[in-house]
């Protein structure tokens, strides 16, 4: 089927289907003062590199779980979505036949040109800009075997993919990446949001946020040259806590639960890692919310309160709240 671009100049495609069991949520705007500060507790485990320099890393939010992390002139980006379409899940009114489309003037402004994209995993907040990112820009992508069969689908060269489970440590010329098999965050009713994986070719090209399955998911620790920092990327509020052991990450972006169901979360998960020296809340926004304008919070996911756990838990631990308008230092503090 052709594509049409709507009045926005957005890319958008046809044929709907449906998506099951969506929780239904509204959105409501972030009172001033409600974010916890950046600078909560002394920070016992020291991040190895904490300025701004020639060679040093910068990490910049794209929202959701999204990361552009850079470092040498290099690019590294984690589950980009940038586009940021309305599909009702924040206003109580949730499409799961919602097109698929790509602000692709949007994307330019934010990505750079990446040689390395990692997906968590497959649902359109992790996956729908990825196809136009890979074209566009011949990055490598990394992700499930689900991820692979969407992207192929939807036109991204098959040797430009590389399929991982978990338990992976890929060397890209100095830029180093753990696969950590992971957990998606469960609902209320203790259950997965969409599931389902692909272990071929999907019947038809996706064209809908419906179209696109869990997929299993994944976690990543990047480190960036031989002296770090080392980045834990988390795409959603669950972990595999054997997986996860022992990994000791300088930053952990650590996905904000919406729900109770995973028992002891917070506390199990700094345990696995260490207590890193500082843990970043990501994927608790309206991420239909576009990226020009002030983060504003889901209002299912208790962002004081996560942060709150954090540091009552591991008191060394400082806790940043990032924005999508700064750009962050190896220690997450912000870079002029």
């Amino acid at each position: 089927m052709s594509d049409d671009t709507d009045a926005r100049g957005v890319k958008r495609f046809g044929r709907r289907t449906m998506l099951r069991g969506a929780a239904l949520s509204a959105a409501t705007p972030l009172l001033p003062g409600t974010l916890p500060t950046a600078a909560a507790a002394p920070v016992a485990a020291a991040v190895r590199r904490g300025d701004a320099g020639a060679g040093a890393a910068t990490f910049r939010w794209l929202g959701t779980a999204g990361w552009r992390i850079d470092v040498a002139g290099r690019t590294v980006l984690f589950d980009p979505y940038v586009t940021r379409f309305p599909t009702g899940l924040f206003t109580g009114a949730f499409d799961p036949a919602t097109r698929l489309c790509t602000d692709e003037a949007a994307v330019r402004k934010r990505v750079g040109r990446p040689e390395l994209v990692l997906v968590s995993h497959s649902h359109w907040d992790h996956l729908a800009d990825v196809p136009y990112i890979a074209a566009s820009t011949g990055a490598r992508v990394v992700g499930t075997e689900t991820t692979y069969h969407l992207l192929v689908a939807l036109g991204v060269d098959p040797a430009r993919i590389s399929v991982v489970k978990g338990g992976e440590v890929l060397d890209f010329d100095g830029i180093v990446v753990e696969v950590v098999a992971s957990l998606h965050s469960r609902n209320k009713q203790h259950s997965y949001f969409a599931p389902g994986r692909l272990a071929g070719p999907p019947p038809a090209r996706p064209e809908t946020i419906g179209d696109l399955p869990e997929g299993d998911t994944l976690a990543y620790q990047v480190t960036v040259g031989d002296d770090g920092p080392s980045a834990f990327l988390m795409g959603a509020s669950d972990f595999g806590e054997r997986a996860a052991r022992g990994l000791r990450p300088d930053l952990a972006m650590v996905a904000v639960p919406t729900s109770t169901s995973t028992h002891r979360y917070v506390p199990r998960l700094l345990a696995a890692l260490g207590d890193p020296g500082v843990v970043v809340p990501v994927h608790w926004d309206d991420f239909e919310r576009p990226l020009d304008l002030p983060p504003r919070t889901d209002p299912s996911a208790d962002l004081d309160a996560f942060a709150a756990l954090v540091r009552r838990e591991s008191p060394a631990t400082r806790v940043v709240v990032p924005d999508y308008r700064t750009l962050y230092g190896a220690d997450m503090r912000p870079v002029s």
